[in-house]
């Protein structure tokens, strides 16, 4: 990874359909139905509101806004990976199988909607119009409260969001179906999406936890330096909260490409017990020394892999989509591989995550600013003194900050170095090489850490190859002040084992041959 000089903001951008679909990952009138036999569908004529025929819909149309709606919904930063994970990984299966009868050997991960007459790809018409029906139907599931959104989504290029075909002869009629099949398959996937696990008939509270968990120390007191402290957060304006594990039952959520999510628990962490004290203060201390010696390179790199939305969830632009994955006129096959490759990578992240918050909940370890407040409380530090102040050596101990917000949940083992380790490697395989040739540039002083300030001039984030994209993702964690080393490890080794299995996973479902069917 280097940092170079730069000209103004520009999107991050793939080596083709591999990278491009990486980076919408880990990623948003008249009927649009077609007649049968192949008509073309009424909303091909909206080209002046969407191309059709050449466009890709995910990436102009559907990744935009529910981007836009995630962050409202989720968070503003793109923080919270299990809900981004699954809200990105629901939508795309859906795409999935929206695309799957017109491809020559696919079959959908939750449905089997037949074939489709290869006329109907000598364009994106009929596959655009499918993605969009699916993604209404996955995104209405999802986030209803943005129903008014949804509805325009499809209003806006032409679409009747009141379609409600069941004839699987045409483009909408696929959508539809495909996206309720998605629907009907993940709503009860142990995510708690309704609220009513344990029988909750009142009150019911979408993504509660329903595992029992409570932490052994509050925001306030620590009653053991050898489990999780929730932070307490600062709001602004003098309002504060204290953090509650996010969704811990996301360990029993649903995997696509495992049953048995145990097989991937990982090694106790010993370095954070206190009990083992050399290792317990060594882990402390070099998050300490990074943290004195932080780059802009360092900063930025953090903030990037710190936002799931941005290179997992579809960091685009409509400029993005002129890259890999737009139609040409040799038909639809391009626009087909990349939904297949984003969903790849998804999954695979997705099935990481789930095996990493299986681990968290086993392990419940303390965060650094836990085991740096403890140790050193009541001396001072060196260490990064807060946005805009550098490297400060009077820092007290019990003051002291990672350089992001610590996320709300236990720190063994990073899911993040688990998501990205798994995306790369499943990327590797749908390649076949670990090229990747992934960039972004950051323009100066576009930090939301510290903005203004923060890069000090243009600075282009890139990586050559899958192993580099994923080594820099586990170690900005540790740059970030939110993971130790170890933890990282864990991650980066339990990801590298799932990658493939979810790309087996795809990859079967693409042939027409599933090792595991889900329906």
């Amino acid at each position: 990874m280097a940092g170079t000089r730069g000209r103004g903001p520009r999107r991050a951008r793939g080596r083709a359909v591999l990278a491009c679909a990486l980076v919408a990952t880990f990623a948003f009138g008249g009927h649009a139905t077609a007649e049968p036999g192949g008509g073309e569908p009424e909303a091909a004529r909206h080209a002046d509101r969407f191309d059709f025929r050449r466009g890709n819909a995910a990436l102009e149309v559907i990744v935009p806004d529910a981007q836009d709606r995630l962050r409202q919904t989720v968070s503003p930063h793109g923080m919270d990976a299990p809900l981004v994970l699954r809200y990105v990984a629901v939508l795309e299966t859906a795409w999935f199988d929206a695309v799957a009868p017109y491809h020559p050997t696919a079959v959908g991960i939750y449905s089997d909607l037949g074939r489709r007459p290869a006329r109907e790809t000598r364009d994106n018409r009929h596959v655009n119009t499918a993605l969009l029906y699916a993604s209404y139907h996955a995104l209405m599931s999802l986030l209803p409260q943005h129903e008014a959104d949804w509805r325009a989504m499809l209003t806006d290029v032409g679409l009747d969001p009141d379609e409600d075909t069941t004839d699987l002869r045409t483009a909408a009629g696929i959508g539809i179906a495909a996206g309720r099949a998605v629907v009907e398959h993940r709503v009860r996937d142990g995510m708690n999406q309704l609220g009513d696990e344990g029988g909750v008939e009142y009150h019911r509270v979408p993504y509660s936890d329903y595992t029992g968990y409570v932490p052994v120390n509050t925001g306030h007191e620590l009653r053991d330096p050898g489990r999780w402290q929730p932070a307490v957060v600062s709001m602004g304006n003098g309002i504060f909260r204290t953090q509650n594990f996010v969704t811990p039952q996301f360990g029993r959520t649903d995997a696509f490409s495992y049953d048995d999510v145990e097989r991937f628990r990982a090694a106790p962490p010993h370095d954070s017990d206190p009990e083992n004290e050399e290792a317990y203060r060594a882990q402390a201390d070099e998050v300490l020394a990074v943290s004195a010696a932080l780059t802009d390179e360092q900063k930025m790199t953090a903030e990037f892999f710190d936002d799931k939305l941005l290179f997992l969830g579809g960091g685009f632009s409509a400029e993005t989509a002129a890259a890999p994955g737009r139609g040409r006129p040799g038909g639809a096959e391009e626009l087909i591989a990349f939904v297949h490759t984003a969903a790849t990578l998804h999954i695979a992240a997705f099935d990481a995550a789930v095996a990493m918050w299986d681990s968290k909940l086993a392990y419940d370890a303390p965060r650094p600013f836990t085991a740096i407040r403890h140790l050193y409380a009541g001396e001072e530090v060196t260490a990064w003194g807060g946005p805009g102040r550098g490297t400060v050596d009077d820092l007290p101990g019990e003051h002291w900050n990672s350089y992001l917000p610590v996320g709300d949940h236990p720190e063994y083992p990073s899911g993040s170095a688990g998501i990205c380790a798994a995306a790369a490697a499943a990327g590797e395989l749908v390649g076949g090489t670990d090229q990747a040739g992934i960039s972004f540039t950051y323009p100066a002083g576009s930090s939301w850490i510290e903005p203004g300030v923060t890069p000090a001039e243009d600075l282009t984030l890139s990586w050559d190859t899958w192993q580099e994209f994923a080594a820099s993702c586990g170690e900005s964690r540790l740059w970030a002040g939110v993971h130790f080393q170890p933890s990282i490890d864990a991650g980066l080794d339990i990801g590298a084992e799932i990658g493939p299995l979810a790309h087996a996973f795809v990859a079967g479902h693409i042939e027409g041959s599933p090792s595991r069917t889900l329906r």
